[in-house]
Formats: C-alpha cells, sequence, structure tokens
C-alpha cells in the first residue's frame, strides 16, 4: 500500500498534517478519509513512505518539473466560461476535478480543457455532493459571488472569487467577518495587487516622490472604449421581447437570487455587468483593480464621505458616464484625501506637469502631490523622474497573483488580496454605487453621503443605507 502526504489548508504545523490512504492503483482510486497524525506517527508514517517511493511513478512524483500530485489541491470552478476559463487555465498545475456552470455552451471550452473534471449546473449540490473538494474558484456574476463564497467557507473551503468580489456592500462585510472567523485561504480576482506596478508605486510614495498626497484621480473608458464600442450596454431600458432560452442554459439558476426576468441575449453571457440586479457597473469591474495600488500606497481605510454626478439614466442599469468622489480622513501623518473616480471616458483636467504631445489615455491614474505628480507609476515631468533616484525595493516580491493563493493553502502566508483587504476595498468601491442610485439623485445634489463604516451605515441619509444590501428572491438566503 502506498500513501501520499497532504498538508493542511491552514498551516505547515505537523500537528495538522494528514495522510490519505491508496492501493496499488494511486491514480485511479479515490482518497479515503484523512486520518489525523500527531507529530510522532507522521515522522514514522513519513519512513515508511519514503522507502516505498521506488515504485510510484515519475509525474507522481514531480518529476521533469511536474507538481508531485501530493502537492495538487483539488480545485472547483464555479462559473467557468468567462474570467472563471483564465483563472482556471493560471490553475492548470492543480487537479481541477469540478466545473460548474449554468450555461453549458458557454463553458464548453473549459469542459473541454479539463475533460477528467467533474460537470455541474448547480454549484450548491456540487459543493454538498462532490466530496473531493479542496478549495474553490468563483467567477460567477456578481450578483452570486457572495452566496457561492459564503457556503465554500462554510464547508472549509478556501476560495479564489473574483472582483469585486460582492454585488452590495453588505455582502462584502459578511464575506470578509466569515473569512476572519475560518482562518482560510483567499484571494479576490484583482490581478495587479500582485504586480512590480504596485509595488513600486507603494515603493516611490513612501519615499516620499511628491510629498503628502492630497488627491487622486482614476478614469476608465468603460462601459465603451470611446470609438462607440460598449463593452456592454447602460443607459437603456429593460427589453419587452422575450427569445426562448438558449439549449443547454439554466436560466432560473443563471437569475440566483436576483429578482426574476425573462430571458434576454442583453443579460447573458457576459453584458450583465451595467444591470443593476445582475453586475456593479464600471465602477465594480474596474474599482477594485484601480484602488488598490492606491489603497496600499495611501495606507486608506474607510471613506468618510462619497459623493456622485453622472449622466441621466433610471432603476435599471448604470448611466453612461459618471464622476464619483471619495473623502479619506488624514491616516498618521498622511492629510485627507480626496479621490476621484471617472468612467464612461470622462477625465480629469489634465495636469500641468504632463508633457506636450503626451496623451492621458482611455485609463489612467493620477496622484497630486505638495511636490509633485505621478501619472501612472511614473513622475512627470519625465526631467523629474530622471532627477528623482529610484527608491530601494523594500517591499517583497510576489510569486504570481494565482500562486500566492496556492501558497496560502499549503500554509503559506496570506495572500495580498484576501477577503479581509479585499472586503473593505470592495465595500468603498461600492460605496460609490449607491451615490449613483437614481432615485436618490435630487437629494445627493444637495449632500455628501457621510459614511459610518464601524455601523455600515449613512449618518445624514437614511433612504441610502436601503442600498446597503438588497433584497433576495424567495429561495435564496444568506
Amino acid at each position: 500500500m502506498h500513501q501520499r502526504i497532504i498538508i493542511s489548508p491552514n498551516a505547515f504545523s505537523l500537528k495538522n498534517v494528514s495522510i490519505r490512504n491508496h492501493d496499488n492503483q494511486i491514480m485511479n482510486r479515490k482518497p479515503s478519509p484523512s486520518l489525523t497524525l500527531n507529530r510522532r506517527g507522521f515522522l514514522a508514517r513519513g519512513a515508511a513512505i519514503t522507502a516505498g517511493l521506488s515504485v510510484i511513478p515519475g509525474h507522481v512524483l514531480g518529476l521533469n518539473g511536474a507538481n508531485p500530485a501530493s502537492e495538487r489541491i483539488n480545485l472547483a470552478g464555479i462559473g467557468v466560461g468567462g474570467q472563471g476559463a483564465s483563472d482556471l487555465n493560471s490553475l492548470s498545475s492543480q487537479n481541477i476535478v469540478a466545473l460548474c456552470d449554468v450555461d453549458w455552451n458557454h463553458a464548453a471550452g473549459t469542459f473541454k480543457r479539463f475533460p477528467q473534471a467533474k460537470r455541474h449546473k448547480d454549484y450548491r449540490k456540487m459543493l454538498e455532493e462532490q466530496k473531493d473538494i479542496d478549495a474553490v474558484v468563483v467567477a460567477t456574476p456578481d450578483h452570486v459571488h457572495a452566496f457561492a463564497t459564503l457556503m465554500a467557507l462554510k464547508l472549509g473551503k478556501p476560495v479564489y472569487c473574483e472582483k469585486p468580489l460582492t454585488h452590495s456592500v453588505w455582502e462584502a462585510r459578511q464575506v470578509a467577518e466569515a473569512t476572519r472567523k475560518s482562518g482560510l485561504a483567499t484571494q479576490m480576482g484583482n490581478q495587479g495587487q500582485a504586480s512590480e506596478d504596485t509595488r513600486r508605486l507603494c515603493e516611490f510614495v513612501g519615499a516620499g516622490a511628491i510629498g503628502p498626497v492630497r488627491e487622486v484621480h482614476i478614469w476608465t473608458d468603460r462601459p465603451s472604449n470611446g470609438l462607440f464600442k460598449e463593452y456592454w450596454p447602460q443607459g437603456v431600458d429593460r427589453p419587452r421581447e422575450t427569445p426562448s432560452i438558449p439549449d443547454q442554459l439554466d436560466w432560473d439558476l443563471w437569475i440566483g437570487p436576483a429578482p426574476s426576468r425573462p430571458y434576454h441575449s442583453i443579460y447573458a453571457p457576459f453584458r450583465w455587468r451595467g444591470w443593476w440586479d445582475f453586475g456593479t457597473g464600471a465602477l465594480g469591474d474596474i474599482g477594485c483593480h484601480s484602488f488598490d495600488p492606491v489603497f496600499r500606497a495611501l495606507k486608506l481605510g474607510p471613506p468618510s464621505s462619497v459623493q456622485a454626478t453622472s449622466s441621466r439614466f433610471n432603476e435599471e442599469t448604470y448611466p453612461l458616464a459618471s464622476i464619483v468622489r471619495y473623502q479619506f480622513p488624514a491616516r498618521g501623518d498622511m492629510p485627507p484625501l480626496t479621490l476621484h473616480w471617472y468612467d464612461g471616458g470622462l477625465k480629469p483636467t489634465r495636469p500641468d506637469e504632463l508633457e506636450e504631445g503626451r496623451e492621458l489615455g482611455s485609463n489612467g491614474r493620477l496622484l497630486i502631490g505638495d511636490k509633485g505628480v505621478i501619472f501612472g507609476s511614473r513622475l512627470i515631468p519625465e526631467s523629474k523622474a530622471r532627477d528623482f533616484p529610484e527608491p530601494p525595493k523594500t517591499l517583497k516580491r510576489s510569486p504570481g497573483h494565482h500562486q500566492e493563493w496556492i501558497h496560502a493553502i499549503k500554509g503559506g502566508e496570506k495572500p495580498g488580496s484576501n477577503f479581509e483587504w479585499a472586503g473593505p476595498l470592495a465595500e468603498a468601491v461600492l460605496l460609490g454605487n449607491i451615490a449613483l442610485r437614481a432615485s436618490l439623485r435630487e437629494e445627493l445634489t444637495h449632500k455628501n453621503l457621510r459614511w459610518d463604516s464601524a455601523n455600515l451605515r449613512f449618518t445624514n441619509c437614511e433612504e441610502a443605507n436601503r442600498f446597503l444590501r438588497r433584497d433576495y428572491r424567495q429561495g435564496w438566503s444568506l
């Protein structure tokens, strides 16, 4: 009898190591329930394993660059036809054992990529019934994120969830608290947090390259790219026609906790982002990517207030273009900060420091300090960039965004965008969407929304508080 060693998801501590037993057909049999061993038992059993390794195939041992089977995590994907497919490709060195998607036509490419994985349509049944799943990747539309994530966490499974983590502010708080209690390895899908660009921005700010920062501007071309090509529809009414539901799509499961409505291709498989019931608009799509480096470099926490203005729109979709302003209090020796968000092709005023011939671009970032400006991750003008010495690399570099999560599952340090970090970040992003609610439009022209993060409420607008969470369709609850 041969055995493989599985390291606990929570720690490398030997008291948490377990052995899964296999018979001679080690690659074809399901593992039996784990047997918890004490340190002495683990060492003795390890010696026996070492003595029998000669009969195990090379790919099981990790020869020729392969990961040993005993080091691979059994992963399940929930929502695998779009970004989920990309996430699983980045994690393909692990064992992909389960694939769940409500639209099997959209997921067909991923099914083909991982033919050995069991296929599911309902993630709830998958998580309840398939017992060999170690960890879960969630890449559904935004309105299902919290449901799949919290169920997996409650079952003791580490979770990777795409941004913006949740659909509502209240859900983000629940996910962060559940993660804190569980101690499980988590990671939100804002891949740029692991980049060299993010680290260099933090190091330049930390080195005082532009002095105290009091103003930040972030902009994106979403939901269109400025050439009349839309990424997804916004500022439109609900369609009246009711086409037939495509084969292989379970529309009721796709709707999930949202209010029921007839199927239309304007929602699925991708164009759901601009609809209030399903997505989180341009701010939810890009905000967790673009806010993250700024939050790290400037040590930002919850905003003290938020205000917004936008093009005219309805309660069905987000506006075609908007500007959101966040106010943040002082942090230690850092002064109060104003962060301006622009979408739909809107941009900030061109800074004087930007040389003629250089464009702001469709997506970008400006940090305005007392002593200078950072455009993207570079000082401007170019002459200042040449004169300022490169700051030392004081921050630890990442092995890769997805790899951070795998390392954490095996007992390594917390990933950079673990849910205890990503939850508050998502809260801040999603507060901006509340300020964009059409029903609050006139009232908010007269006031900022003052935010009390500790008590999860706005202190000066009771009407806005009802948008912190949403009602769920019958049969769905958190």
